[in-house]
């Protein structure tokens, strides 16, 4: 049950148990005045009458009898002891106050009849029945409505903050400040965490491609440094430190674009065959790569005439090899041999796997970070390779969904868009 409805159920058994004690009360209020205006009356009228039969020994015009064979047991019983008093009951002849004596070893006695007072007190739980009703009526689509409204309000909240997890920095509830508004203070709380959220990811941003513009012009001249070495081993591992370090700088400006978003796909169509075997061929990593094929295919070596130049896709085969590079290099560091690149039957969904321990449960949950390589048995790294995949998939306005294989392997699933014409595409 949503909050809504929530709301409206306790508006409604709120406003039902207010009518109902309202009428208990009043009923119970009206009877008791009945009841007791009648005991008066009765008592009146018995006294009246035992003035009149002291007197003249008889009661005849008083309103009371002596001996009546109506009288209640217990009131005949009470005035066998010598007391008097009263009792109400409801018999044959319907409701009545009975008022006793003893009189000369008889009894006198009166009876008021009350099925008047009793026809009017059951009116009168009628028209409170009838009240309660009509109150709950009134009060129910206003407690609808207020509770659409407070439901709508989070809602928005809710929303704005899946839109923020989801990477939408800018959104906002810009809800108006009202005082003493809880669910206004809830919107205002998170604008105020969204901006410094946004904020602080700026400034990681603004840092991150400060250090990498920082870091190119020294490490130019260490790359120069580095040919000018005499050949030997020394200057081999300075120059593979070098490339290594030239390689994490570079990573870093196209980040550092990425997250500015100043990169912009290049379209056109082109066969993923000829483009998927280059990107496993530039990386120098073996893969074998399957075209068109499915999951029981044979499979074929990249670089080798039985992958084919299979289907053709509208898209930008640069950042394509490069998502897909990226992609075989993380299986080869973090995972195990053999790794298996396959392309389905439509040509818009590539996946990249290899055979080792799968990818940690936080990048599953959160997805690639920079700088963060899950477990320590996934190997050495920086965490950029996942990251500028995805952000490159994103330019290809494309996902790249990460799981684990039931047997085993990381499972990495690019699905490219649709190209903006039906059917084959035509060079």
């Amino acid at each position: 049950m949503t909050l809504r409805w929530r709301i409206v159920a306790l508006v409604a058994a709120a406003t039902c148990a207010a009518a109902a004690a309202v009428g208990v009360l009043v009923h119970h209020a009206s009877r008791d005045r009945e009841l007791s205006q009648a005991r008066d009356g009765a008592r009146t009228t018995l006294d009246h009458a035992a003035l009149i039969y002291a007197r003249t020994g008889g009661v005849q015009g008083s309103g009371a009898v002596l001996d009546a064979p109506g009288l209640p047991a217990g009131l005949r019983r009470l005035v066998a002891k010598g007391h008097q008093g009263t009792e109400f009951v409801t018999g044959p002849d319907g409701p009545a106050m009975w008022a006793a004596r003893p009189a000369d070893g008889q009894v006198l006695s009166v009876r008021v009849d009350m099925k008047t007072a009793m026809r009017n007190i059951g009116a009168l739980d009628t028209n409170i029945i009838l009240a309660g009703l009509m109150t709950t009526a009134v009060v129910l689509p206003l407690g609808v409505l207020t509770a659409e409204r407070m439901s709508r309000r989070l809602r928005l909240a809710a929303a704005t903050a899946r839109r923020i997890a989801a990477g939408d920095l800018d959104a906002r509830i810009s809800a108006a400040t009202r005082p003493h508004d809880e669910i206004a203070e809830i919107s205002g709380a998170v604008d105020s965490m969204a901006a410094a959220l946004q904020e602080r990811l700026l400034d990681e941003q603004r840092f991150t491609a400060d250090v990498a513009h920082e870091l190119r012009t020294p490490l130019m001249g260490l790359v120069t440094a580095a040919e000018l070495l005499p050949p030997g081993e020394a200057a081999g591992y300075v120059s593979d430190r070098v490339r290594v370090l030239s390689t994490l700088v570079e990573d870093l400006l196209e980040i550092s674009r990425l997250d500015a978003g100043a990169e912009e796909a290049d379209l056109s169509p082109c066969p993923m065959g000829p483009v998927l075997d280059e990107a496993i061929t530039g990386t120098g990593l073996p893969a074998r790569l399957r075209t068109g094929a499915a999951p029981d295919a044979g499979q074929a070596d990249a670089g080798q005439p039985d992958a084919g130049e299979g289907p053709k896709v509208w898209t930008d085969p640069r950042r394509l090899a490069r998502i897909v590079a990226n992609l075989v290099v993380n299986a080869h560091r973090h995972g195990r041999e053999p790794v298996e690149v396959t392309v389905a039957a439509d040509g818009r969904t590539v996946t990249v796997r290899d055979h080792g321990p799968g990818y940690p449960d936080d990048l599953l949950e959160r997805g690639p970070q920079r700088f963060r390589t899950g477990v320590r048995e996934r190997g050495r790294g920086h965490g950029l390779g996942l990251t500028i995949a995805a952000g490159q998939a994103k330019v290809l306005g494309a996902t790249l969904e990460f799981g684990n294989a039931p047997d085993g392997g990381a499972v990495a699933t690019l699905r490219l868009p649709e190209g903006p014409e039906p059917g084959p595409i035509q060079d």
